[in-house]
């Protein structure tokens, strides 16, 4: 895997993956940045946020689930002082579906965050991870 990540003016950079795509990242207007882009540590969430749903459906389609919808609903704290790291880290999933029976849903978010999703468990070295979710039933 690689990437890479130029800097454009400011504080803006445009980061490209190999995989062809690319995401414009810039800082606060209080950084010198003109709040142009998604700032590199909310990027940071953003990705443990896909990694950790991508798991959650994949699981549940595996299950025979019959799942329409999940979102993953992130909160973070950082430490007060440099290096900024995350501390704590909650989600909150909301997943949608018919008739989706929630110990698998449970097991499913658990998978992910114990097994599966990479990016939790970088970020679970130095932030204290926690997980909630709810079920809807699709109309």
């Amino acid at each position: 895997m690689k990437a890479r990540v130029t800097w454009v003016d400011g504080k803006m950079f445009v980061g490209e993956s190999s995989s062809g795509h690319a995401v414009v990242m810039d800082g606060a207007p209080e950084s010198g940045g003109r709040n142009a882009g998604v700032r590199p540590m909310e990027m940071l969430l953003i990705g443990m946020g896909g990694c950790t749903c991508f798991d959650v459906v994949m699981i549940l389609e595996k299950g025979r689930q019959q799942i329409t919808d999940c979102v993953a609903a992130i909160e973070a704290e950082r430490a007060e002082t440099d290096p900024k790291v995350f501390t704590k880290i909650h989600v909150h999933f909301t997943v949608t579906g018919r008739k989706l029976d929630p110990a698998k849903v449970e097991r499913a978010i658990a998978l992910s965050a114990e097994k599966y999703c990479s990016a939790s468990i970088m970020l679970g070295q130095t932030a204290t991870i926690t997980h909630d979710f709810e079920v809807v039933e699709a109309p």
